[in-house]
């Protein structure tokens, strides 16, 4: 019996998915756990596996085709089975889901409009970074010595066409644009449209409020070092730093917490979220259980998280449910920032950049330090200003003289 295949919710906050890649086609035998496709999510692109066996009897979806959760994408069943009916019926569905076009009037239709000349557009760019022309558009300017970037295109979707080329050759150099500035559209992504969101979400409804100071990283430089001269593998030393942070959150479970509404959670565990930076977006790779790892162990941890989330790899339990989140802009040259609280989390850490500093001791002398500023960001309806303050004096005290966490 044929049985009609939903696109289903590959991650918690999927609602649309588009179908990258089909990896059966029509006729193909389905077995359970079979891959049917390659679905683009709000957060990674993810394989579809089929829970149910038999034939694939039709796609109903392109690829390349966005899809709400629920729609169907495909029909499974017997052998040889006719699904023409379904086939038929779902179509039809579809169509009553779609407004209407407004009927145009007797007077619009009399007679046909007088043709408009084709809108011209800023030069339209693919993915990979060519200008969009036609084949016969780029050997007529390569001969007429003209860039591309510098003819407006008037073809579909901005395409620059023979007639475009005509014109800027006629045109001459005087009146060409020598600017390579491009305007564009870029259609906003699923994840975009869930960061745009959940960021929105948590900004409005959390009350934020933000605590700033420096660390001489002085001690911890000289023990990665240290360290590092007798490694196979190089730590990193955002791994250091989620494991002072792992440390800190340990002696002060109220930072490591949740608002719920009706109750404050918390975690009797402490799961790291650290800020990556991808293409269309950034996502928080965790590493679970930071509490009770080494910094060889977290630094392991996230070298696999973060390769796969600049593969888009991630499956939903390796980038949900931080406790707490991390996020360094030190490698841009970011020298202070703050940043968003990541839910469910009510804390996240902003890292700057770790450079030399002039700082005055206690003995009133002026040294040179390799100084780094953090800002810890807090929800105030879970953390009170004296208790993310003891958090982040610890974090400090700790990072300056790491024989504390021995302590």
């Amino acid at each position: 019996m044929a049985e009609k295949i939903e696109m289903v919710a590959l991650s918690p906050t999927m609602e649309s998915g588009v179908i990258v890649k089909w990896s059966k086609k029509v006729g193909d035998e389905i077995k359970s756990g079979d891959v049917l496709c390659e679905v683009e999510t709000d957060k990674a692109t993810m394989e579809y596996e089929s829970m149910d066996e038999g034939t694939l009897l039709n796609i109903l979806v392109d690829e390349g085709a966005d899809v709400p959760v629920g729609d169907i994408i495909a029909i499974i069943g017997d052998k040889d089975e006719d699904v023409s009916g379904i086939v038929e019926e779902i179509k039809k569905a579809a169509k009553a889901e779609k407004p209407a076009a407004p009927a145009a009037s007797k007077e619009a239709t009399s007679a046909p409009a007088p043709k408009a000349p084709a809108a011209k557009s800023a030069p339209v760019v693919t993915s990979s970074g060519k200008v969009k022309s036609s084949p016969l558009a780029r050997k007529m300017a390569e001969e007429a010595g003209i860039s591309l970037n510098t003819i407006s295109g008037s073809g579909p979707q901005g395409r620059i066409i023979k007639r475009d080329v005509e014109e800027a050759i006629a045109a001459g150099p005087a009146t060409q644009v020598a600017s390579t500035m491009r305007e564009q559209v870029i259609p906003v992504s699923k994840k975009r449209q869930v960061i745009a969101k959940r960021l929105a979400e948590s900004k409005f409804q959390a009350p934020h409020y933000y605590l700033k100071l420096s660390i001489n990283m002085e001690n911890i430089i000289a023990a990665r070092k240290q360290i590092n001269a007798k490694a196979k593998e190089k730590l990193s030393m955002n791994a250091f730093i989620v494991k002072f942070v792992a440390e800190a959150l340990r002696r002060h479970p109220q930072v490591n917490a949740s608002w719920q509404g009706d109750s404050i959670v918390q975690f009797g565990r402490v799961d790291v979220g650290l800020a990556v930076a991808q293409s269309d977006g950034l996502i928080t790779p965790v590493v679970r259980n930071c509490e009770s790892k080494g910094i060889q162990a977290i630094d392991q941890d996230m070298k696999v998280l973060i390769d796969k989330a600049q593969n888009n790899k991630l499956q939903p339990d390796e980038y949900t449910n931080a406790t707490f989140t991390v996020s360094n802009l030190g490698s841009f040259g970011i020298e202070e920032f703050t940043a968003i609280i990541n839910p469910p989390g009510a804390a996240i850490l902003a890292i700057g950049m770790s450079e030399k500093t002039p700082i005055v001791t206690a003995n009133d002398q002026i040294v040179v330090k390799p100084m780094m500023k953090v800002s810890l960001s807090c929800d105030h309806r879970v953390i009170d200003g004296a208790v993310g303050a003891a958090f982040l004096k610890d974090l400090k005290d700790m990072m300056e003289d790491p024989i504390r966490v021995l302590l």
